[in-house]
Parts: C-alpha cells; sequence; structure tokens
C-alpha cells in the first residue's frame, strides 16, 4: 500500500523527496509527509490528502537538508488526518512504515507502564515511541533501531531516521517490499525501484527479515539472525520504470491504449521466433504429471485465474481450482499430490496472495507465478515466474496488466495441452496465429472509443448496473463490474446470465442499465434467451458483440456496441477492453479522479 523513500544525499533532498513520492502515490494518497536533517535538528511536514498539498505547505514552511525520508499513505489505523500522516515522530526518532505492527496495542500498553503516552491512532507511532524509548536508554541508534524491530509482529517495510545523525538511514522489511539504491557518494531507500529510477539503475532488494544500515558510501544487510548478508545489486531497465501519460489525460486512457504493443510484447517472449512453438523461461514443466491446478490470487487477477480455468479445463483437460488470496490460507486446503499451485499478482508483492504461496511451498508439487515485477517476492518464492511484460502500470485499476496475464495465462494453458496431447497441431497453429493477430485486432477495436464515450454518458446518468456474461464471458463480466465500481462509484454487479432468474431478476426495471458481453458463439442463443427475460421486465440491455451477434441479437436492445471478431477462446482478451473504455468514459462523465479513485491503492501490500 504506502509509499516509503529515503535520501541520503549530496543536495537538498526536500524536492527530491516530493518528486520520489510522486512516482509512488498510487501506493496511496490518503496523506504524505517527509521529515529531514537540517543542522544535526529533525524536522518534518505533513499534509492530508494528495501530494499536491504537501508541495504548496513546502512552498510556505520549507525544509532544509541533504538526509531525509517521505510517506505517502494508504490510512489502515486512523483517519486520514495530519495527526495520522507519516512520517510518524518520537523525540530524536522519525519512522515512515507500510504494513501492519500487529501487536501494536501490547506494545502501547508496555509503553504506557513505562510513562510514555501516545498522540495518533496509528500502528505506526508505536515503532518510533519504542525507537525512542531504547534510545534513552543509552541504546545507539543502530541497536536502538534493532531492538524495536525485534518486538514488532505483522508487516512492516520501514525507514528510520535519527535526530543528529545526518549520514544514516536504518531500512528493514518483513512481508512488505523495500529496496536500497546505490549512487556517487548517494544512497536511497523506496518501496520500489520506480521511486528510484530518476536517481540510480542499481538496486538492491531486501529480503525477508533483512535489516539495512545506510551510509551516503556504505551498505550493511543483515538478516533476521542479525547476520551479515551480501545481497546483488541488480541494474534495472530504466525504460521499465517511466512515468509519464504520454500525451493522455489519464494514466488509465493510456494504459488502455498501450495494450495492443504490451500484449505483442508479451507474445514475442513467449513464442519461437516463428511464432509456432511456445516457450517458457527456466526449467520445462512436465505437465503429464499434474492432476490439477490451484489458482490464488486478488481482484482484477482473481478474474484473470477464474478466465483461465475455462481454458485449462477446455482446452488442457485440467481440473483447476481457484481461490480468492485472502480466504486460501485460513481455510487451510488439502493440497493434494500432483498439484501445482499458481499465483498471480500485479505487483508481486500482494500480501495475501503472498502469504498463500506460503502456505503452499512444500506442499504443492511446484509452484508458479505470474507477474509483472520479475524481482518481486511472490516471483523470487516461485519454482517458475512468468512475467507478463506489461510495463509499470500506474492507473489504480488494471488494464494492461489483466489482458497481459490473460495472454500469458492461455499461453500456458495451450503449452499444457499440448504436453497432454489434447490439442492437435494444427488448432494450436491457428490459436497461435489468431494471437499474433490479436494486437492489429485491439487497435481495430479501439477504432470505435467514440461509441464507448457516448454510451458511458447514457450510463453514467445510473445509479446501479448489471453486467451479464456466459462461459468465457462471466469473469468479463465481474471485471467489468469491478471497473465500473472502481473508478466511477456506480454500484454495480455480475452475474451468469442464466443465473439471473434464480433472484436477481428482481432488482430489473426501467432504471437498470444491463450490460451483456455476448460474442456470437455456442452459448450466444442462450445468451439472447436471458437478454428477452431482461427487456421483457423493462431492463436497458446494453449489449457488446461482434457483427453477427449485434445482427442477431432481435429488437429492443437499447445500445450495440460492436466489436472485431475472434476464435471464442481469445475473446476474453479482446472483450477486456470494452470494459475498460465503459469504465474509464463513465467516470470521465462523471468527474472522478480516474487515476487514484478514493480509498483504493495500487500495491495491496497489507492483509
Amino acid at each position: 500500500m504506502c509509499g516509503i523513500v529515503g535520501v541520503l544525499g549530496q543536495h537538498e533532498v526536500a524536492p527530491i523527496l516530493v518528486e520520489a513520492l510522486k512516482r509512488l502515490e498510487y501506493r496511496g494518497y490518503d496523506s504524505a509527509g517527509i521529515a529531514t536533517i537540517e543542522n544535526g535538528k529533525l524536522d518534518r511536514r505533513r499534509a492530508v490528502g494528495k501530494l499536491v498539498n504537501l508541495s504548496d505547505l513546502l512552498v510556505h514552511e520549507p525544509l532544509a537538508g541533504k538526509i531525509g525520508i517521505g510517506h505517502t499513505r494508504w490510512a489502515t489505523h486512523g483517519a486520514p488526518n495530519v495527526a495520522n500522516a507519516h512520517p510518524h515522530r518520537a523525540g530524536k526518532v522519525a519512522v515512515v512504515h507500510n504494513g501492519i505492527i500487529e501487536n501494536y496495542r501490547e506494545l502501547r500498553s508496555d509503553l504506557a507502564a513505562e510513562g510514555i503516552g501516545h498522540e495518533t491512532d496509528t500502528d505506526t507511532e508505536t515503532v518510533a515511541l519504542l525507537a525512542d524509548h531504547y534510545l534513552a536508554q543509552g541504546l545507539a541508534p543502530v541497536d536502538a533501531a534493532r531492538a524495536t524491530i525485534a518486538r514488532l509482529e505483522g508487516a512492516y517495510a520501514l525507514c528510520f531516521l535519527f535526530d543528529g545523525e545526518p549520514d544514516l538511514l536504518i531500512a528493514a522489511r518483513k512481508g512488505s517490499p523495500l529496496a536500497v539504491g546505490h549512487g556517487i557518494g548517494e544512497m536511497y531507500v523506496g518501496s520500489d525501484a520506480i521511486a528510484l529510477a530518476p536517481m540510480t539503475d542499481r538496486v538492491t532488494y531486501l529480503e525477508e527479515g533483512d535489516m539495512a544500515v545506510i551510509t551516503r558510501t556504505s551498505l550493511l544487510i543483515t538478516d533476521h539472525t542479525h547476520t551479515p548478508v551480501n545481497r546483488e545489486a541488480r541494474t534495472i531497465e530504466v525504460d521499465n520504470t517511466r512515468v509519464d501519460k504520454a500525451g493522455h489525460k489519464h494514466f488509465m486512457a493510456k494504459e488502455i491504449a498501450e495494450q495492443p504493443a504490451v500484449i505483442g510484447g508479451a507474445l514475442g517472449h513467449y513464442l519461437s521466433e516463428d511464432g509456432r512453438q511456445i516457450t517458457l523461461p527456466g526449467e520445462e514443466i512436465d505437465f503429464k504429471k499434474i492432476n490439477r491446478f490451484t489458482m490464488v490470487a486478488c481482484g482484477t487477477a482473481y478474474y484473470a485465474c477464474l478466465t483461465a480455468k475455462y481454458w485449462f479445463e477446455q482446452i488442457a483437460g485440467l481440473p483447476v481450482e481457484v481461490d480468492i488470496a485472502s480466504e486460501f490460507r485460513y481455510r487451510e486446503p488439502p493440497v493434494t499430490p500432483g498439484t501445482v499451485a499458481l499465483f498471480v499478482s500485479q505487483s508481486g508483492e500482494t500480501a495475501d496472495t503472498l502469504a498463500a504461496l506460503r502456505y503452499c511451498s512444500g506442499r504443492a508439487d511446484a509452484i508458479l507465478s505470474v507477474v509483472n515485477v520479475p524481482e518481486s517476492s511472490i516471483a523470487r518464492e516461485s519454482d517458475l515466474a512468468l512475467p507478463i511484460h506489461a510495463g509499470v502500470e500506474i492507473g489504480v485499476a488494471s488494464t494492461k496488466a489483466f489482458t497481459c496475464q490473460l495472454t500469458v495465462l492461455l499461453l500456458l494453458a495451450l503449452k499444457a495441452a499440448q504436453a497432454r496431447g489434447r490439442i492437435s497441431d494444427d488448432r494450436l497453429a491457428d490459436l497461435l496465429s489468431a494471437l499474433r493477430a490479436l494486437p492489429a485486432t485491439l487497435n481495430t477495436a479501439m477504432e470505435s472509443n467514440e461509441d464507448f464515450r457516448t454510451a458511458a454518458r447514457l450510463l453514467s446518468a445510473s445509479d446501479n448496473a448489471l453486467f451479464l456474461g456466459r462461459g468465457l464471458m462471466y469473469p468479463l463480466a465481474l471485471e467489468g463490474a469491478l471497473k465500473l465500481k472502481e473508478i466511477s462509484y456506480i454500484h454495480a454487479e455480475a452475474y451468469p446470465s442464466g443465473e439471473l432468474k434464480h433472484g436477481p431478476i428482481a432488482l430489473i426495471d426501467e432504471t437498470m442499465p444491463v450490460i451483456v458481453l455476448a460474442p456470437c458463439d455456442s452459448l450466444f442463443d442462450k445468451t439472447v434467451s436471458n437478454m428477452q427475460e431482461v427487456m421483457a421486465r423493462g431492463g436497458q440491455i446494453m449489449l457488446i458483440s461482434d457483427a453477427k451477434g449485434a445482427a442477431d441479437a432481435g429488437a429492443g436492445v437499447w445500445q450495440t456496441l460492436t466489436m472485431p471478431t475472434v476464435d471464442p477462446i481469445l475473446s476474453p482478451i479482446l472483450y477486456a477492453l470494452p470494459v475498460q473504455l465503459l469504465a474509464y468514459h463513465t467516470a470521465v462523465a462523471k468527474g472522478t479522479d480516474v487515476d487514484q479513485p478514493r480509498n483504493l491503492a495500487k500495491s495491496v501490500t497489507v492483509e
């Protein structure tokens, strides 16, 4: 969730910290703050709301100093207000934190017994209070930080700044990502490489339980046993961390428009030079020995897994169980022999998904992951990580990451089908050819953007909406409802088309728009019957189909949006585009914050 940055520099750090926080604001935007040291004295500035409010404050109340820490917050404990904003300070210590300290009440009680009270509603303040308490007992800053960390339970990425220590940052991680950047006479800390990219392309990722003692010229990392360890410094691709709108009004619009290119790029990484063979990185998986897949994810990635379930079962003949990560490990599900566990996460740091992976580690025959960040915790802890090559995604509502996840999952299903003898060479060649043509098909679909803008203006007047789909379109209906909720704040639900008559049809009246995803496939006629049930009760049908489906749907359809014709197996990737465009233009019509919708954050690193 929250974004963390730290700088040990040679220049004034306040503008550097703010600029780095801009690149992390997708991780949270309830409040923001920075702390610096000038002439040995620690000071801070904090503001509620978007980062621009902190920038305005710093114009009137500037902070000097060449060392500092910064934070952009997604609220967990305590309301978004100045008191609860980071950095938190207690005496000679300032701290920024991403995660949740689960035993903060117990620690707060222990501190109260020592006569130390709290001023905020946050769990993070307890970290600062505890570290300052240890300083007061005579411990040096490094020892005080280590003693504090030893008492913390839960998940955290932490960065400490100490009064009177202008050449020292201390960072630690457990369950939340944190990276250290290397400069020339400068060092940096960030929640991810995006924040550090303008300053350096050399990054060391802390591992679980690590603590880093950082000066301008040195980095000492110790593991959870306090043993010094070497962690590899990696060179990051700066192009993969570029953050700009490229002329678009919103990041989401840019990322929707990028989908043909990034899907083409993903295909290039997984198809042979002649485009007729699927190649996976690392060791090949023996799909013949697999009895079932367990797929685990959250949010949009969960819907990608639901789509992949259809592919793996229909094409490869492999049973698939799909679970929401936040529920999976608490059921303590049995993981039977022959099970491969697959985890999907854009960031590769999703806390619930990572916890589920660790539950399956040692139980499943193999751990696979589909991620957008190859250096992420989920990728590193997998036996095989399959990058989706979507590039940086800043818009909180996922678009290009979703379609790239779908693309990679389909390739994996086709690879499994081929290995298990479930697909003919000719059929595989046809599907791979259609996949290679898909970027061009998406570009053609984008030519209907104005039609979606017009339909969205009509939809924006509604307070509720239903999405319907059958087969491969059902997960896309779920994704469409989620997108509309996320960025337009219209209440939306999704159902399998055939389920409507089992209760939800009671919601239908003349004010209820019903968005139906129905390419002209083997289930189309059944979907048309469900549409008739809706129209008979006054519901307004917005049909998204291909030209044949639009012609065959019959009279009474309120709005029709026409997509190119593709092989039904590929339809989920194509039909992701119209639900994205519909949500985007509806949000624009309503004037909501498209890229930073209320109450949300991009990378969910807390349970």
